[in-house]
């Protein structure tokens, strides 16, 4: 494992967990060349980069994460990551094109999954997006979310009883907006928005946007298209 760390500039950190020296150090030079970011640890499986985390050095804002990896693979990671680091980003990167990959890595509590064949301007929109906006999905992640929804059974729970301006939030949720657009949209100040937000979660027991998300276009509540 090498780190580097630059103290000089506020710069969003990251950190990339892969067995493919080459992979981790192609990226690093990606990264470090993108403004306003900086790698600052590379480990080869995520026991590794655990033990990083634990040691009390510099914590990235968001960890590049490899599907397949010894002693610790990607999912393992980045569950281990969720449920002890929730404020960490992870996006997932794979040659892992499969539907069964993407579907447990974004369950596992990743963002986003890029495939390694990626160009350099994807990679810094899907971290920018992730940071700022809270996800990012590719057509190619959406297409397979999306498959993976339809083969679900459309059982609805009726006890649940969501108001108009919930199913409005959540028809806002799914699109590109911002939670800050859809209070100016809505007409509601951000701390509002909050509220319908962190409610609907505990209502529907989902622990993010996205699996808000998944669950209306499960139930048909938003159009998937």
């Amino acid at each position: 494992m090498s780190i580097m760390q630059n103290q000089a500039f506020p710069k969003y950190k990251v950190a990339i967990v892969d067995d493919h020296r080459l992979i981790t150090e192609s990226l690093s030079h990606l990264i470090n060349d993108i403004p306003g970011f900086e790698m600052i640890c590379q480990a080869s499986n995520g026991k590794e980069l655990i033990n990083y985390l634990e040691s009390g050095k510099t914590t990235p804002d968001i960890v590049i994460v490899d599907v397949n990896m010894p002693v610790m693979n990607g999912i393992e990671t980045s569950r281990h990551l969720t449920q002890h680091y929730p404020l960490i980003r992870l996006l997932a990167l794979s040659m892992n094109d499969d539907e069964s990959s993407v579907i447990q890595m974004i369950r596992a509590g990743c963002k986003g999954y890029l495939l390694k064949d990626c160009g350099q301007a994807e990679l810094q929109k899907a971290l920018t997006d992730i940071l700022e906006r809270g996800f990012y999905y590719s057509d190619f992640v959406t297409g397979k979310l999306i498959h993976n929804i339809n083969k679900e059974d459309k059982q609805e729970d009726t006890s649940i009883k969501l108001t108009e301006r919930e199913m409005e939030f959540i028809k806002y949720a799914a699109s590109e907006m911002t939670y800050k657009e859809i209070a100016n949209t809505m007409k509601l100040s951000e701390r509002t928005i909050d509220g319908y937000r962190e409610s609907l979660f505990e209502k529907l027991q989902v622990k993010s946007r996205v699996g808000l998300v998944l669950y209306a276009v499960r139930l048909g509540w938003v159009n998937a298209h």
